[in-house]
């Protein structure tokens, strides 16, 4: 059994590597490490990405969602971690007593995940930021600037024109 794995758009993707059952319960078999992201809107590519990977494919998944109403069961390899944020349940800036925006729980998890997780020279985390405009400009903005990850390593949905990679 064989597998590609494609982005979002439909393109093969950069490190398209064949893979096996047999080959991912190889000790030595490399396994990059993901991150993604999405929200409500994009639950749809979401589960498109997670088709894609292989099933040795570790990592984390971020989902924030309105409310616990939306949180379902989500089909990833058994290495990956499914977060899901429920914005009902937090709220917004310290101190403002206001409602949790769109975007801000995603933000602030994966800022965080990343600032702890994302920390050697070395790292080849495959980055696909999936959620909205806001959130994921935040979140790309943190990981370049704060973290020196390269922007053509992280992916975007193309209609949000960030000029990351593809």
């Amino acid at each position: 059994m064989t597998s590609v794995q494609l982005r979002i758009d439909g393109a093969p993707a950069p490190e398209a590597a064949a893979h096996s059952a047999r080959a991912c319960r190889a000790s030595r078999h490399s396994r990059t490490q993901h991150l993604i992201t999405a929200d409500e809107h994009s639950l749809v590519d979401l589960e498109m990405l997670l088709a894609t990977l292989p099933i040795c494919a570790t990592g984390r998944v971020f989902i924030e969602v309105p409310d616990a109403s939306w949180i379902s069961p989500v089909a990833a390899p058994a290495r990956m971690v499914v977060a899901w944020l429920d914005r009902s349940a937090r709220t917004g800036a310290p101190g403002t007593g206001r409602a949790c925006a769109p975007g801000a729980a995603l933000t602030r998890a994966v800022t965080a995940w990343a600032d702890e997780m994302l920390c050697a020279d070395d790292d080849e985390t495959r980055i696909d930021l999936l959620g909205g405009f806001l959130g994921t400009a935040d979140i790309a903005d943190h990981l370049v600037e704060h973290l020196g990850v390269a922007p053509e390593r992280i992916r975007t949905p193309e209609r949000y024109g960030l000029a990351l990679g593809r």
